[in-house]
């Protein structure tokens, strides 16, 4: 066990491997390794094994067991997923349930244990030295490699290949083992090693993946001496990559002992969770206020891409797309609170007009999708997602939908004014005194949006708008998008104004 290793300090470790005897250093597996730090993990976790992988959320009930037997069983395993569910960071996390440090051997080339070396210069010091053979540590860190699977990859980059220069220069011959220039995974012995997206992995760069993964050993161009590897390996892979660029070969499926299938967020609490989490939100130091409402909107979009008949729904939608949004609708407040000469910027449901270029470049469509277009999609995704928001945060929004006359509803106020001819002009880049005159012009708006602004405790003005944007949405206003803004009016007089031209 590393139980010495781990809680002695860096100046008090053996420095030779007499040291190490002396000291009753054992050797371990790495997969022996994973295994006893990620029990030790959870017996001090108190059954919270999201305190296993930080920044992890949402996968709690579903990806995280799963894992955590794949780690207890000693498995090779593969995440699978569409883009944007943490895989890589998944991966990345796996180093916390390596040891602190291991010894190796000074000089040696595949991070040799001193007390069984596998490569031929680590052999041949330790026949060399004995005892006074020198040792290095390793930290965690050093001992996590990864690749990114790209058709270019060669088994020369993932394993290695005979190098002639360093024969020539070292006078030996093509039979001798010290010729071979090693490749990024028997440069991992004793670590973890990740492959990306593994179906864009060439099939015949694969078929070099089969004996490390059952036998655990390397072999180059036919070389005589097998070389075996203490290696877990890992990897990932989007379902789409199946038919669309590659595969993953069947005998590989078949020594991989664990496949594991992640998920986006299963509720709109965990979806802003992530959000909060990586989103950089705070600007020189102070965050614009977001109210808590159009987080949810944006959440929503999400939700409502995922589901939309315009989305190619089997390339998935990243949460990056949540991710990105809410920052560019807090860059907008903050270029509002510069160009008005205002000291707090806070963020407006106008301000959503700014996400489209987020959620452009993070969908992909399908054909009526194209025939839309990308712009008019992203307008129906934000639309959608206020629609959401605002039928959840204004009781009686449904008889909207349900009855012939909105006048009939707890809305007949406000939809009266706009009946009467009046009409409101927001634009993202109103100060804001100018923003709240125009929306204290409407009767009966203030007083309804004040009960949810009690009940959610933010601010009663961008509910005001909420409110404007949610009787569009369910068709009893007119909304006019005009350059740098838009105009609510009455929905009779919006229709006949676009007939007109």
């Amino acid at each position: 066990m590393h139980r010495k290793t781990t809680a002695t300090a860096s100046a008090a470790r053996p420095k030779t491997l007499g040291g190490l005897k002396s000291e009753g250093h054992r050797s371990r597996s790495v997969r022996d390794e994973v295994r006893a730090n990620t029990l030790a993990a959870l017996r001090a976790s108190g059954n919270d094994l999201g305190a296993l992988f930080p920044g992890i959320v949402g996968y709690e009930k579903t990806v995280l067991p799963q894992l955590v037997n794949a780690l207890l069983g000693r498995h090779d395993f593969i995440l699978l997923g569409l883009r944007g569910q943490a895989k890589t960071r998944i991966l990345r996390s796996l180093t916390r349930f390596l040891d602190e440090a291991i010894p190796a051997i000074e000089g040696g080339e595949l991070n040799d244990d001193p007390f069984a070396p596998v490569s031929a210069s680590g052999k041949r010091i330790v026949a060399e030295k004995g005892d006074a053979t020198p040792i290095r540590w390793i930290g965690r860190e050093e001992r996590y490699q990864e690749k990114l699977a790209t058709p270019d990859v060669t088994i020369a980059d993932l394993i290695g290949d005979i190098d002639p220069v360093k024969a020539a220069t070292r006078k030996l011959v093509f039979a001798d083992e010290e010729v071979i220039h090693y490749g990024v995974i028997p440069r991992t012995n004793r670590g973890v090693f990740a492959i990306n997206e593994l179906p864009d992995l060439a099939a015949r760069i694969q078929v070099g993946l089969l004996n490390i993964l059952e036998e655990g050993d390397i072999q180059i161009r036919g070389f005589p001496v097998r070389i075996p590897l203490d290696i877990l390996m890992v990897f990932s892979a989007n379902p789409e990559d199946y038919t669309n660029r590659g595969n993953i070969i069947t005998p590989l499926k078949d020594r991989i002992a664990s496949q594991i299938k992640t998920h986006y967020p299963l509720s709109i609490e965990d979806g802003k969770k992530i959000t909060s989490q990586e989103a950089w939100l705070a600007r020189d130091g102070s965050a614009p206020a977001v109210p808590e409402f159009l987080r949810e909107v944006i959440e929503e979009m999400a939700v409502e891409a995922r589901k939309s008949e315009f989305v190619d729904q089997s390339s998935g939608v990243s949460a990056r797309m949540t991710i990105s949004a809410i920052e560019n609708v807090v860059s907008n407040a903050e270029r509002r609170a510069a160009m008005t000469g205002e000291d707090a910027a806070a963020v407006r449901v106008s301000d959503l007009v700014n996400v489209a270029p987020t959620i452009s470049g993070k969908l992909e469509l399908v054909y009526e999708g194209e025939q839309e277009g990308v712009a008019a999609v992203s307008r129906h995704i934000v639309g959608r997602a206020v629609k959401t928001v605002f039928t959840r945060m204004f009781p009686g929004a449904q008889k909207l939908e349900a009855d012939k006359d909105p006048d009939d509803t707890a809305f007949r106020e406000v939809i009266s004014w706009f009946s009467g001819g009046n009409r409101v002009e927001l634009s993202d880049e109103m100060p804001t005194a100018e923003y709240r005159k125009e929306l204290d012009k409407v009767s009966g708006l203030k007083k309804m949006a004040a009960k949810a602004a009690k009940a959610s405790g933010d601010d009663a003005y961008p509910l005001m708008e909420l409110l404007l944007e949610g009787l569009h949405q369910y068709s009893a206003i007119g909304r006019e998008d005009v350059e740098g803004g838009v105009t609510y009016r009455d929905l009779l007089g919006e229709m006949m104004r676009q007939f007109k031209e």
